[in-house]
């Protein structure tokens, strides 16, 4: 990749020892350092709001065990709902990236997904046969992380006006070449609302909830 900007290695992040853990545990030390690290910053910063957490699109877990951790170590009481097929991502649609994505990539089992010892709640199925299980709740934080268009475009339409004021909802796809459809779920829905779509540099992007 003859275009490849290297990552400062001077930054204070990379040498942060129980992080560095985490990235080996889930075998992710080469890739997403950025992504994840945001990512938890992110879930630190909704920890003084009520609400429960989630994940569309779990895969190992690794998302997942960065919000329990930085959701469920104070006094706050909350639950983490997962939501995956576990049979990989659904048939892309012509809004996404044909070339990139097949049916069935990153397919895991949900034997395979590490938590940490938390409160946590999963629900296997296509997005979003499962949503209706936690349609009572309020949430504090979602991460949403689906790669296609579809799925995105039904965790947002279902989450959204579910999230605490003050509530921060991710993409984690947004920025992606590779997942325009993400990318457009997002924006069409978003259109009319109040809210700005902050776009990270490591690809993701986030809003933060006004009150309803």
């Amino acid at each position: 990749m003859p275009a490849y900007r290297f990552t400062w290695p001077s930054l204070v992040w990379w040498r942060d020892k129980e992080f560095n853990e985490f990235f080996e545990r889930y075998g992710e030390i080469q890739e997403n350092m950025d992504r994840r690290w945001m990512l938890y910053q992110l879930a630190l910063m909704s920890t003084h709001l009520p609400g429960d957490t989630a994940e569309c699109g779990v895969w190992q877990g690794a998302g997942s065990y960065l919000i329990c951790k930085a959701t469920q170590s104070g006094a706050q009481q909350r639950t983490h709902f997962l939501f995956d097929s576990f049979q990989g991502v659904s048939a892309p649609t012509e809004l996404d990236d044909h070339v990139y994505w097949r049916k069935g990539d990153l397919s895991c089992s949900v034997e395979d997904v590490k938590l940490p010892d938390a409160k946590v709640s999963i629900h296997p199925g296509w997005i979003p046969e499962r949503f209706k299980d936690v349609a009572d709740r309020r949430f504090s934080l979602v991460h949403i992380d689906v790669d296609l268009h579809q799925p995105t475009a039904d965790s947002m339409s279902f989450f959204y006006p579910r999230m605490n004021p003050g509530g921060i909802l991710i993409c984690d796809d947004y920025g992606f070449m590779t997942c325009p459809g993400a990318k457009k779920a997002v924006d069409e829905f978003m259109a009319d609302k109040p809210e700005r779509i902050v776009q990270l540099s490591c690809g993701s992007a986030f809003l933060i909830r006004q009150s309803a």
